[in-house]
């Protein structure tokens, strides 16, 4: 088990930053790729930015590249993603996921667990 909590979500005007945080307990060692994703309303969950727990390989959506970084601290079992040049199309609840399988990266249902979901929202 692996046990995720989400933190930095909040109201920014757009052009403006956030830096999300997502916390792993349980068993850490497992985990092979770190995740976050994105859910607008009445939109599908969709991928957003990955990280290779170990090594530190990343990945990003098109919609993101060039304005979020994910990055990891393995000493605090702790993920982030600093998300910059917000435009409102981010605003979303943003979930970070964890794979211990392998079978994730940038496919939603390769990840074995989720957080509850930080709220972002983008105003024009």
């Amino acid at each position: 088990q692996v046990q995720l909590v989400e933190s930095g979500g909040g109201l920014v005007q757009a052009g403006g930053s956030l830096r999300l945080s997502c916390g792993a307990s349980g068993r850490t060692f497992s985990i092979y790729y770190m995740g976050w994703f994105r859910q607008a309303p009445g939109k599908e969950r969709e991928f957003a930015a990955a990280i290779n727990w170990s090594g530190g390989s990343t990945i990003y959506a098109d919609s993101v590249k060039g304005r979020f970084t994910i990055s990891r601290d393995n000493a605090k079992n702790t993920v982030y993603l600093q998300m910059n040049s917000l435009k409102p199309e981010d605003t979303a609840v943003y979930y970070c996921a964890a794979d211990l399988n392998g079978s994730g990266w940038y496919k939603r249902d390769g990840y074995d667990y989720w957080g509850q979901g930080t709220q972002v929202t983008v105003s024009s």
